[in-house]
């Protein structure tokens, strides 16, 4: 009799964007006259760039021609993208990254996800709190996590770092040593940017313990303060003790074609095995490579034009989060985040839970926002907003809830 992973079973309910989803359908069902306003989940609204559009066109027109037909790409991906992405990307910022250790992926979230593949099951694995869900919850399906308590709402064999109001929703470094410590800066959820000393520290602590840092940085391009590091790389001696995940889903609105790419230093081991290796032998087996189309349009990402063009939609994107952020502070809520990344992080008033608020929200405001539990217990009252709706929905939702 086939027998089913039952680590799977350890998961509390849906996935937190299934059931927001759920929620709003049944709502719109339920009154059809309503105009709903999405700022939940973090999909981008603005259209791909001209110069990336010109990108796509000239490959599919490639991929017409005998000539230069592209079938399966390389396994690491494209030189000509790898090769972009480590001069722009990192060797522009002082970081030694080459080509050679950048992998080629469809988004950054597959590649959270899958990369706990490559550690044992006996890896103690440190998590924020909040924390975007996939972190967690991929290692519960790999069966790392123990059993869940749902009475603390955590998961036993979890190390939960709390990211709290008064510390400026920074996690501090645990009593209890991890082996993988998972940090995403700017954050998801709650907006907050880790400076480079501080970040530092982290560097210094996990070679001094020989941790791994997997380094979730998908929002870096929205990154506006100073000595606010881009890449963990920055930092002296990650190559030691860090994985890097980027994204274009965000910086270049890719959410719809699907691109990413994890760094993996070669010189990177723990017990005295190297990790590149194992990484490239995962990405071989499991995964045929991101679209050539794709990767082309990728490139023009880094394009003198492409570059101007991005920027602008991620300044369009930054103002809807002032707006928000400044909206929200004048109707009296306590709001952080909102100025290097397009999450606002509110507080919910009278001490509502974060689901209730969410509910409260749709059916008085009919505005969509994402509750801070989904995230884990220390988002309990409070809640997410994304900048990514367009300029007129935006205002207007802020306007909606200014009325509340």
């Amino acid at each position: 009799m086939a027998q089913i992973n039952k680590n799977y079973l350890k998961l509390p309910g849906s996935y937190l964007f299934s059931t927001i989803g759920k929620k709003v359908r049944e709502y719109g069902e339920a009154n059809p006259d309503a105009e709903i306003i999405r700022l939940g989940i973090g999909d981008v609204t603005q259209p791909i760039a001209p110069a990336i559009i010109e990108a796509l066109h000239s490959a599919v027109d490639e991929m017409g021609s005998a000539d230069t037909f592209k079938g399966y790409a390389p396994d690491l991906g494209y030189e000509f993208l790898r090769d972009v992405i480590s001069e722009k990307d990192f060797k522009a910022r002082g970081c030694n990254i080459s080509s050679d250790e950048i992998f080629i992926s469809d988004g950054a979230k597959c590649d959270c996800g899958n990369i706990q593949e490559i550690f044992g099951l006996d890896n103690k694995v440190a998590v924020c709190d909040p924390v975007y869900p996939v972190y967690v919850d991929s290692n519960v399906m790999s069966g790392r996590t123990g059993e869940y308590d749902a009475t603390l709402e955590r998961f036993k064999d979890v190390i939960y770092m709390p990211c709290l109001e008064e510390n400026g929703f920074m996690p501090e470094i645990p009593t209890e040593v991890p082996d993988l410590i998972y940090l995403c800066f700017p954050n998801n959820p709650t907006g907050a940017v880790m400076k480079k000393a501080d970040l530092q520290k982290w560097v210094d602590y996990a070679n001094e313990n020989d941790s791994i840092i997997l380094y979730d940085a998908a929002y870096e391009a929205y990154i506006s303060e100073e000595d606010v590091p881009h890449s963990i790389f920055e930092c002296e001696g990650a190559r030691n003790c860090a994985i890097e995940f980027r994204s274009f889903s965000k910086t270049a609105g890719f959410t719809g074609l699907r691109l990413g790419y994890t760094v993996i230093p070669k010189d990177l081991t723990t017990g005295g095995d190297e990790l590149w290796p194992l990484w490239a032998r995962r990405h071989g087996t499991k995964y045929n490579g991101a679209p050539y189309i794709v990767q082309k349009a990728g490139a023009a990402v880094y394009s003198e034009q492409g570059r101007k063009q991005i920027e602008e939609q991620i300044a369009y994107y930054m103002g809807n989060a002032k707006i928000i952020l400044e909206g929200l502070k004048e109707a009296g809520y306590s709001v952080s985040g909102g100025v290097n990344a397009p999450y606002i992080w509110l507080k919910t008033p009278d001490n509502m839970t974060s689901w209730d608020f969410f509910d409260f929200l749709l059916e008085k405001a009919n505005v969509v926002g994402t509750p801070g539990s989904g995230f884990g217990p220390h988002g309990e009252h409070f809640f997410r907003l994304t900048a990514f709706g367009n300029r007129e929905n935006t205002i207007k939702a802020v306007e909606r809830i200014k009325l509340l």
